[in-house]
């Protein structure tokens, strides 16, 4: 069990923002429109771009494609004294619930 709150996507307005925090090329398949892209790995580096989310009042919610990066990187985002939150089923489930995509080239946003 999780220390960290999952959000499920019909809890979030279209226009969310999000942390997506998968690969270059899988963001460029399909992304939510307002997200804010850090691959996992360039997170430590890029931290300071994530500075605006500490004064929010909800919490930061983090994706990947199905959860499983989002659960290694919520206790590192924590430590660093962000309130975070898991968006439930990842950008598999944003997407199966036909929820708004952009994607690099315009074509139709796919999360294999």
């Amino acid at each position: 069990m999780s220390e960290f709150p999952d959000v499920p996507v019909t809890a979030l307005p279209d226009d969310a923002v999000v942390l997506d925090i998968r690969e270059q090329d899988e963001w460029d398949r399909g992304h939510a429109p307002s997200a804010v892209h850090i691959p996992m790995s360039e997170l430590p580096q890029r931290l300071d771009e994530l500075a605006p989310f500490l004064d929010r009042d909800e919490p930061l919610v983090v994706t990947c494609r199905s959860g499983g990066r989002v659960q290694r990187v919520m206790p590192w985002l924590a430590q660093q004294g962000y309130e975070v939150a898991n968006l439930e089923g990842g950008m598999r489930a944003w997407h199966a619930a036909g929820r708004p995509m952009e994607t690099a080239d315009g074509s139709e946003a796919q999360v294999p």
